[in-house]
């Protein structure tokens, strides 16, 4: 071999290797490509489903859930929004004089700070009432259903509804100690119930409202929303909105997490064995280049393997297979020799051999493909036949080359 086609050699196995190594790091830097994007899209899925939460009645929101709408234009009407996302802020806020809370539901307070909550205010307007709220704020209400989407006016006493006119409410209520305006669907989407306070002089006024099917922002300007919530929630200067929230609770933990189960060892521990089982993936994932072909030591001809696999057939005592497979070659040969195709049947090499009178056709057919031998000495004399019938074939049909 020349030293150019050496060269030549060496080059292009330099190329497929580095080619391989580039397809490796292309491939490992699109494994990590996919990993930080499955994160980016699990973390805007989780940010935007507390986003969403959070934007629900907050009164600083632009979202169609948010209530931004109507705090500025309770702002505008000369009152003095002070939005609060802790309670213990909102009680102070209260304390300061008489103001209007605004209060949603509140699952993370217990109900003895809800219930300290909404004692220091003047009028607390619920526009997220639940069962809870409603025992304890508004003593004897309860969500009785759903209205249908339809107008439906006041008819009750209290200035406010009556102002506002008509509205498509939704969630309905039933008290038996309050004022109760409009009428739907076995009960009253607005309650008003006022109760002289121990503590202060004066009464309180709390208004019981689903402020989420008529004061939010994809909500507000239709009907009589707009008139009913500045009604309700403009009658003192100062309004204290309170937007509860997971993180803001007096509550304890009902049970034990699991890290305080577990001994300090742990965490340690596992993440240890995350970093362990990374770094193993890693060191098995790396290939060490391509595949090298190299020659054998040994190169093995195909005479040996051939009587190979007669010690095997001999051993094993299969004569009907060895006589098939010598007949097979015998027919092949002499279909040849014949000028006939090479899977030709015994039947027509017999018929052709019989043309030019070198056997007669029963005779050949009958070595060609007659009863397989039940003995290695019958196989001995099959093979013997063929042996003849072929030289015989051959010296009917080329004469020259037995006479060289």
């Amino acid at each position: 071999m020349s030293l150019d086609v050496r060269e030549r050699r060496v080059a292009g196995a330099d190329l497929s290797t580095s080619s391989a190594r580039r397809g490796s790091i292309l491939g490992w830097i699109a494994i990590i490509v996919g990993l930080i994007a499955v994160g980016i899209v699990g973390a805007s899925i989780v940010g935007g489903g507390e986003w969403s939460q959070r934007e629900s009645l907050d009164p600083e929101s632009a979202a169609p859930t948010g209530t931004r709408a109507l705090a500025r234009i309770l702002a505008e009407q000369g009152v003095e929004v002070r939005v609060v996302r802790s309670h213990e802020q909102a009680a102070a806020e209260l304390r300061d004089g008489a103001a209007t809370l605004v209060l949603p539901d509140a699952p993370a307070l217990s109900d003895d700070a809800i219930s300290a909550l909404a004692a220091p205010a003047a009028d607390v307007v619920l526009i997220d009432p639940r069962s809870r709220t409603l025992r304890l704020i508004a003593d004897g209400a309860n969500a009785v259903g759903v209205a249908d989407d339809a107008l439906v006016q006041p008819q009750c006493s209290v200035p406010e509804a009556q102002r506002a006119g008509a509205i498509r409410p939704r969630t309905v209520f039933l008290a038996t100690d309050a004022a109760q305006c409009y009428p739907a669907a076995g009960g009253f989407a607005l309650l008003v119930r006022e109760t002289v306070r121990s503590d202060v002089p004066g009464t309180q006024r709390v208004s019981a409202v689903d402020g989420a099917a008529l004061f939010t922002n994809e909500h507000l300007a239709e009907d009589g929303n707009a008139a009913l919530a500045l009604g309700l929630m403009g009658r003192n200067a100062t309004l204290v909105w309170y937007v509860p929230s997971v993180a803001d609770t007096d509550l304890d933990p009902a049970s034990p997490s699991l890290g305080e189960l577990t001994p300090p060892w742990v965490s340690p521990v596992i993440v240890l064995m995350l970093v362990a089982a990374v770094a193993a993936a890693l060191w098995r994932g790396i290939r060490f280049g391509p595949l090298v072909g190299e020659r054998l030591p040994v190169t093995v001809r195909g005479e040996e393997t051939t009587r190979g696999r007669a010690h095997l057939y001999a051993r094993s005592g299969d004569t009907a297979h060895a006589a098939s497979l010598l007949r097979h070659g015998a027919r092949v040969r002499i279909a040849r020799l014949l000028g006939l195709s090479g899977s030709s049947s015994a039947a027509e090499v017999a018929d052709a051999l019989a043309s030019v009178s070198v056997s007669p056709r029963e005779e050949a057919r009958t070595i060609l493909d007659g009863a397989h031998p039940t003995s290695r000495r019958d196989l001995d004399e099959l093979h013997d036949r063929l042996r003849r019938l072929e030289a015989a074939a051959r010296s009917a049909l080329h004469p020259e080359r037995n006479n060289r």
